[in-house]
């Protein structure tokens, strides 16, 4: 194994590597003096990225552990059509107004395309669009619903996860669910998918005290229409980062961090984690000394969800063009390709994706990617009829099997509580820090809580 210091691959001027060498003849691995640190970032997603900036920008010696062929972690655009870029990870800036990603999104230069739930069109099981009766009885369910979940949440105590209760269960109950008729348990299923879609995880997981749990965005949604990439992109400008590099142990200790990959050993001061709660629940990377009850309780019991995309290529299109395309299906296909997003108008090319979250979003991942296309095919030409034509190219996501990621985002799970965010947050000895959507207690699931979590890890090392 190969021991590197930071010297080796900061990129700085051989009288700086003198200098910082002469500071660390002793090997003590303590700070050096002038508060100059050297970090270990394990990841490089937008969290890490934005540590690892936040802590060059202040002098910091910093390296990036990335275990991919490539940054960005759950943002990742695809190349694979060379006309149209596509985002396979994130997506969105979800609410523009006072959100970080935007005004990143200014500096580098990226274009965005607004989309908005208000501009869609509504599709029955039968393929046909929804008739006011339809629209009203949604809107009935999804009030209902609603409203018991508002309740729920109202009655319950702080400290009362006795009372919480899966999402579904609520929900049903509300409704009266053995009561409804097919048709009704067919709308009121695709009103919870639509939790399922927003939150990553299944009503059945889902709590029902704290999915929400949460800070309400404000302002529109965007998208990027050249791909997020150009945000993490921007970020990792002029950052030493290492790709494939698979770490497997973090060791820490009172004079410094050791971070273990498959071919090298990293020694440094101070390390941010930014694996994803997936890969910290399946236990591929070891903790040194171990991490703390409340740290290992908090990955054991928040959710990990799956929200799966679906490009699919057209010769032609052959769908309106509104935003959102929806549909209801049957009771017994309940949760399978339910929400559209008509891409053809930020690509310019007849693009529809489709997406599948929870647990339709992981059993159509263990099917081949012609199994998939298919059964996304057949709900298509229920809606626009037999004769539309079969897609050119496709490109499909399967998160929860990426060993990189185990999952799409973090959900409050049923049996957690919102402060175990902060407990996977919290640092360890002034030495290891977390960072991540999943660490972020108001803005979990989303690129601007990552962000958010990447800039608070910073500035934990350095004031």
């Amino acid at each position: 194994m190969h021991r590197r210091r930071f010297l080796q691959t900061t990129g700085l001027s051989a009288l700086a590597l003198l200098a910082l060498a002469a500071c660390d003849d002793d090997d003590s691995g303590t700070t050096p003096a002038g508060g100059r640190r050297r970090v270990i970032v394990v990841g490089a997603g937008i969290a890490g990225l934005a540590a690892a900036r936040a802590l060059a920008d202040r002098g910091q010696d910093v390296v990036v552990l990335e275990a991919r062929d490539r940054i960005g972690g759950r943002i990742w655009t695809s190349t694979q059509w060379p006309d149209v870029p596509v985002d396979l990870g994130a997506s969105w800036i979800h609410g523009v107004d006072g959100n970080p990603i935007a005004d990143l999104a200014r500096k580098a230069g990226a274009r965005t395309v607004s989309t908005s739930y208000d501009n869609g069109t509504d599709y029955g099981t039968d393929g046909h669009p929804v008739d006011k009766a339809t629209a009203a009885a949604i809107e009935h369910w999804r009030t209902q619903i609603a409203k018991a979940l508002t309740d729920a949440q109202d009655e319950a105590d702080d400290t009362d996860e006795a009372r919480d209760a899966s999402l579904r269960a609520v929900a049903e109950r509300a409704v009266n669910w053995p009561a409804l008729s097919d048709r009704d348990k067919a709308l009121v299923s695709s009103v919870l998918n639509d939790y399922e879609h927003e939150y990553s995880g299944s009503v059945d997981d889902l709590s029902s005290l704290y999915f929400d749990d949460d800070d309400k965005i404000k302002g529109k949604d965007v998208l990027f229409p050249a791909g997020y990439g150009a945000i993490t992109d921007y970020l990792a400008k002029g950052l030493t980062v290492h790709t494939g590099e698979v770490v497997t142990r973090i060791d820490w200790n009172d004079i410094g961090v050791t971070v273990t990959t498959g071919a090298h050993t990293f020694d440094g001061d101070h390390v941010v984690v930014t694996l994803p709660l997936g890969v910290l629940q399946s236990g591929a990377v070891e903790f040194g000394p171990g991490l703390p009850a409340d740290k290992t309780t908090a990955i054991g019991k928040l959710g990990m969800g799956v929200l799966d995309k679906c490009y699919l290529r057209f010769p032609t299109k052959f769908w309106p063009d509104t935003d959102w395309l929806t549909y209801v299906p049957g009771q017994d296909k309940a949760g399978q390709w339910g929400q559209w997003i008509n891409y053809s108008r930020a690509a310019d090319q007849p693009i529809l994706l489709g997406f599948n979250a929870a647990d339709f979003g992981r059993t159509s991942e263990t099917w081949s990617e012609a199994d998939l296309v298919a059964s996304a095919m057949v709900t298509l030409r229920t809606i626009y009829g037999p004769g539309i034509p079969a897609p050119v190219v496709h490109q499909i996501t399967r998160w929860s099997t990426d060993p990189f990621a185990r999952g799409s985002y973090s959900f409050n799970k049923l049996g957690s509580t919102p402060d175990m965010r902060d407990h996977l947050a919290a640092g360890i000895d002034d030495r290891v820090h977390f960072a991540g959507e999943a660490t972020d207690r108001k803005s979990f699931g989303t690129v601007h809580g990552a962000y958010s979590s990447g800039l608070r890890a910073a500035k934990e090392i350095t004031g």
